[in-house]
């Protein structure tokens, strides 16, 4: 059973209050702000008992508001890189900002990340909403987007939904950073990661796909 709680975690100005939502199992606790659908912390049990926290943070609001490496946040329109911010759909060429020169980067230089979400509790979760309008960062289409974290037990998920009223690129992701031994240690060059996979696609020198 997950116990699912909020409470106020402070104002961004010109923008509004940012709430601070707590998902408690008996073996893990989330952390969810509605600032950019942020998952601020994710505490749970290492091999030595302890309770850890394993998502990279900050301590205050001020922290988020600040931030440029997208701590933990929802980003979109789209994730990743678009070459030189330049798309077409259906015959008609888009031009977003430069904000990753040459590129557009995490959909833009406002992006989902810097927006207040609206927050309401699901079973043992909390959905979060937001309405982009027309024309956000020079995307095309209003798109209603939501995302929903649920912890049943040991097991966090994210599921994404988008709906637009024009056709329009659309790729969400949560942009965590783990550190799984927990934040009191410093780095992460005793982690060891394994990808299965029998391909992958490289890029060039501006990280995009060469392919």
């Amino acid at each position: 059973m997950t116990e699912v709680s909020h409470q106020r975690w402070g104002e961004v100005p010109s923008q509004g209050t940012v709430d601070l939502w707590v998902l408690q199992s008996s073996q893990v606790r989330v952390e969810v702000l509605t600032l950019g659908a942020i998952i601020r912390s994710v505490w749970t049990r290492g091999n030595n008992g302890q309770m850890e926290d394993v998502v990279l943070g900050y301590d205050d609001l001020e922290g988020y508001v600040s931030d440029k490496r997208y701590f933990g946040a929802v980003v979109g329109r789209v994730a990743n890189r678009i070459a030189h911010g330049r798309f077409a759909v259906e015959g008609h060429v888009y031009q977003l900002d430069i904000n990753n020169e040459p590129n557009a980067l995490h959909g833009g230089l406002c992006g989902f990340n810097k927006a207040i979400w609206q927050a309401a509790p699901v079973e043992e979760g909390v959905r979060l909403s937001l309405r982009s309008p027309d024309g956000d960062q020079g995307y095309p289409g209003e798109v209603q987007v939501s995302v929903t974290y649920t912890l049943q037990g040991e097991t966090l998920t994210a599921v994404y939904q988008a709906q637009s009223t024009r056709t329009t690129p659309i790729n969400l992701t949560n942009h965590s950073y783990f550190n799984l031994a927990g934040q009191a240690v410093t780095d992460i060059y005793d982690h060891h990661v394994s990808i299965s996979a029998q391909h992958y696609l490289p890029v060039d020198n501006t990280s995009i796909p060469t392919g």
